[in-house]
């Protein structure tokens, strides 16, 4: 079976550091679907405008991992929840490295644009797919068949992200406009970083619209440090 892109995802992440490790933990995070021609018609988006979330299945198109032996692909990955030490199987697993490198995301529409130069597109928040990921199908989310409130959610039930607490200087804070400033820290709190990384004197950097923004995290305060103080040193 071949399968061809329908859009892409347009996104103020344009790498993959810093992405939302699954969609809707980071809620005030924007970003929008363009269609490509074939499918560039309001039609094939009738009564989309009248549910509040959709499934994307879209590709891990910037991971570009190769499996050690071709014959025999790898079967378990290490879950950044579990520190990245813990081995379970890719399929309880949301790892990126999948044997057909498909991912499946539950965003919230925040508006249907019908008459753009690029046709309609579907503006959501709460995604975790970086900037010009192919997007190959799009259904809308049903809530009598989707939810289940009381499912079991294997080792997450254990295993929660720890949030920390985000320090942004006013230099950097002024530059940034509200939205932008509350979808930052959303986004830092979260812990970029990767999960076995502790050293309070290393400096990250995460791109976010354009701007590196770069921080050290120590005892669980994450500090971003501003560009004229980061040169200095």
């Amino acid at each position: 079976m071949t399968i061809n892109p329908i859009g892409y995802f347009h996104s103020p992440l344009t790498t993959k550091f810093g992405i939302p490790r699954q969609s809707g933990l980071a809620n005030n995070l924007e970003g929008y679907i363009s269609f490509e021609p074939p499918y560039r018609h309001a039609e094939g988006l009738r009564g989309l405008e009248d549910f509040d979330f959709i499934w994307l299945i879209w590709e891990f198109s910037e991971n570009h991992h190769e499996e050690r032996n071709s014959q025999r692909p790898s079967l378990t990955v290490r879950p950044p929840l579990l520190g990245g030490n813990t081995r379970m199987g890719v399929f309880a697993t949301r790892s990126p490295f999948r044997p057909n490198h498909l991912g499946l995301s539950s965003v919230r529409i925040r508006q249907i644009e019908w008459d753009t130069a690029e046709g309609p597109i579907i503006h959501v928040t709460g995604a975790d797919l970086m900037n010009g990921t192919p997007i190959y199908d799009i259904k809308p989310y049903l809530p009598y068949a989707d939810c289940h409130p009381e499912a079991r959610g294997g080792f997450t039930d254990n295993h929660v992200w720890q949030k920390l607490q985000v320090v942004i200087p006013d230099q950097v804070q002024e530059s940034l406009s509200s939205e932008d400033l509350h979808t930052l820290h959303e986004l830092l709190e979260l812990d970029p970083r990767p999960q076995y990384h502790d050293d309070p004197e290393r400096v990250y950097g995460m791109t976010f619209r354009g701007q590196d923004y770069h921080f050290r995290v120590s005892q669980g305060v994450l500090t971003v440090i501003s560009p004229a103080s980061f040169n200095k040193k």
